[in-house]
């Protein structure tokens, strides 16, 4: 029984992707890390549609082996077939754009990890969990990894596995052009084309452009190189045409390439061609594996090849399934993608990573309540803040589902410890109590100190804000919630708004839905939603509404403390947790406040503090789940 849809077999890299738009390689200041490798992207861009996918390659055993290897857990692709390798490092590829035809990168695979796989390291056993193997013509250019390549695609053939091909051909791989040359698509070499063509007869599928086929078949004439190509192989051939889009020819190449089979093509702004292919081939294996016809295979194609072109980096830009569903029924609105704010919306939450359906969050990220507490200075505030993790991580105890709230001001420590622990990282930036809302200096001017912000962090933003606030007031928390939210965005964060108007004035049942409709109105749309324990269902469903028929992919809610009682929080979670969208909730002061007092007037050890924090956390997070039990009973 087949468990994978497909296994990808060859290179894998650390992509390094020039940050500056236009410079040359040179000349570049800041890159932006990516998984690459034509293998690797297609491994990672069917996932994104859908199918369950795989990668045979090798990585080193260090951090960037370790990036992938994470990052492709994270897209969802098996990593049964990774090799670690403690020879050699992990492949690196030096990227940039220079402008609408100039895309220059350098290979840096001397002897790199995805080289070293060898026939011995393909299992019989793993290739035929797959329904497909897909391979690129990289691999085939080195007598060890031809021999392992040319193993699993032979298990393949022989289990009735279907076979693919991406011809994939940079020359300087096949060493028939210098490291300089990476851009390079296309050298003649009798020798690659004769290689080529030793293992053409082993694919159901084979892909490529025009110049690509052209070194396959041997002839700078298109017809002729499928021709060249069909003499020795049954597969069906699609050839990539660029802005033409594509065709599949299934039998005898006709005369023209206009006579193959072809779907529609999407008329978009050329921002990026590296990684387009492998996205391209993404939605070609879609349709091909899901027994689609050509015309509609191709259209998926030539639409995941028109988002790779329009985005900054390879994976990254490949479209979930949602998102391409999406696109094809709104349409394309701006031919640039990547500046369609609604699509942008849908890509950037449909992709986003890590399962957090349960968030029980200890929040130690308070500033002023501890500032004001007696004992209180800097290093010790900060020397609490640890144990405030050692208790989280103590509760925690390496399972799901767990998060804190900490500061960069008191927490530092705490805050970059955490880092890497699996749990959700909530990081404030607003100044403690400011009203208009006023930012933590350490953020930088137009919060550029973002970038130096770890990706796991979520920026957090807690605002006093009620709607009967004057006109000015409300226009300055929307005009600065906007902005920090934009840069969040821009830098990869997700972002959670916190919202308290009972603060502020009077609250009804309404209250926070009206406020929450006013930020989606100004074009905010919060990963999360940090809210007040609701005293009524009312309040509930008017906040859960507001939120889902503005953002239906949201991540959810958490529900806040506001240093309550226990008693009080069991009968507001009670009320909180029959709502699906409400996915935990973020308690502090209620769990820290008298270990904080006691340990602060050296009453009691660390030891003790941790284990105070710990057991009343523990104990809300049973009232939790509890309440969250109960909820799923009544409803069923």
């Amino acid at each position: 029984m087949s468990d994978l849809d497909l296994i990808t077999i060859g290179r894998s890299s650390v992509d390094l992707y020039g940050a500056q738009i236009g410079g040359r390689l040179e000349d570049m200041g800041s890159f932006d890390k990516y998984i690459g490798g034509s293998p690797t992207n297609i491994a990672c861009g069917t996932a994104r549609l859908g199918l369950k996918s795989a990668v045979i390659t090798g990585v080193g055993d260090e951090h960037m082996g370790r990036f992938i290897t994470e990052q492709l857990a994270r897209e969802g692709v098996s990593t049964d077939g990774v090799k670690v390798d403690p020879d050699r490092l992990t492949a690196l590829v030096l990227l940039g754009i220079r402008d609408q035809e100039q895309f220059p990168l350098i290979f840096y695979r001397e002897n790199c990890a995805d080289m070293g796989l060898t026939a011995e390291d393909i299992d019989p056993d793993f290739i035929r969990r797959a329904r497909s193997v897909v391979a690129t013509g990289t691999h085939l250019s080195n007598p060890k990894v031809e021999a392992a390549t040319r193993k699993a695609l032979e298990i393949a053939r022989e289990n009735g596995l279907k076979t693919a091909l991406d011809i994939d051909y940079r020359p300087n791989l096949w060493g028939v052009a210098g490291h300089g040359e990476g851009e390079s698509r296309f050298v003649e070499s009798a020798a690659v084309t004769a290689k080529l063509q030793e293992t053409l007869h082993l694919f159901d599928l084979i892909v490529g452009t025009e110049e690509e086929f052209h070194i396959a078949g041997g002839s700078t004439d298109t017809i002729e190189a499928l021709r060249a190509v069909r003499r020795v192989s049954k597969a069906t051939l699609v050839c990539k045409r660029g802005a033409d889009g594509a065709v599949a020819f299934t039998g005898d190449i006709p005369d023209s390439l206009d006579d193959g089979e072809a779907g529609p093509g999407f008329p978009i702004e050329v921002f990026n061609v590296l990684g387009a292919g492998d996205g391209f081939m993404s939605g070609l294996l879609k349709g091909w594996l899901d027994g689609e016809d050509w015309p509609t295979t191709l259209k998926y194609a030539n639409a995941c090849g028109a988002f790779a072109v329009s985005r900054h980096g390879c994976t990254p830009a490949y479209p979930s399934w949602e998102e391409l569903q999406f696109f094809f029924d709104r349409g394309i609105k701006r031919p640039d993608l990547r500046h369609d704010a609604e699509l942008e919306q849908v890509h950037w939450a449909t992709n986003r990573h890590g399962d957090w359906s349960s968030v029980k969050t200890f929040a130690f990220d308070h500033r002023l309540q501890l500032e004001d507490m007696d004992g209180y200075a800097l290093e010790k505030g900060a020397a609490f803040k640890e144990l405030c993790l050692d208790a989280a991580l103590k509760v925690q105890d390496g399972k799901p589902g767990y998060g804190i709230l900490c500061d960069n001001r008191i927490g530092r420590s705490a805050l970059h410890r955490a880092s890497g622990t699996g749990l959700w990282i909530g990081r404030p930036t607003e100044l403690p109590g400011s009203r208009p809302i006023e930012f933590e200096p350490d953020l930088g001017e137009d919060f550029g100190r973002f970038r130096e912000w770890a990706r796991e962090n979520v920026v957090k933003l807690l605002v006093f804000v009620h709607p009967d606030d004057d006109e000015e007031t409300m226009q300055t928390h929307i005009r600065r919630v906007r902005r920090l939210f934009t840069a969040a965005r821009r830098n990869n964060l997700e972002f959670l708004l916190e919202i308290i108007p009972s603060k502020v004035g009077p609250v009804d049942d309404g209250t926070s839905a009206t406020l929450i409709q006013t930020f989606y109105d100004a074009g905010v749309y919060p990963d999360w939603w940090k809210l007040e324990p609701f005293k009524t269902e009312a309040a509930w469903q008017n906040a859960v509404d507001a939120i889902t028929c503005n953002d239906p992919r949201t991540r959810g809610i958490v529900v806040l403390g506001l240093d309550a009682p226990e008693d009080e929080l069991a009968a507001s979670f009670g009320l909180a947790a029959k709502q699906p969208l409400v996915k935990g909730f973020a308690v502090g002061r209620t769990i820290f406040g008298n270990a904080a007092r006691n340990w602060l007037a050296g009453n009691i050890s660390d030891r003790e503090a941790v284990a105070e924090m710990a057991e009343k956390f523990t104990r809300l997070c049973t009232i939790w789940d509890e309440a969250r039990e109960r909820a799923r009973e009544d409803a069923a």
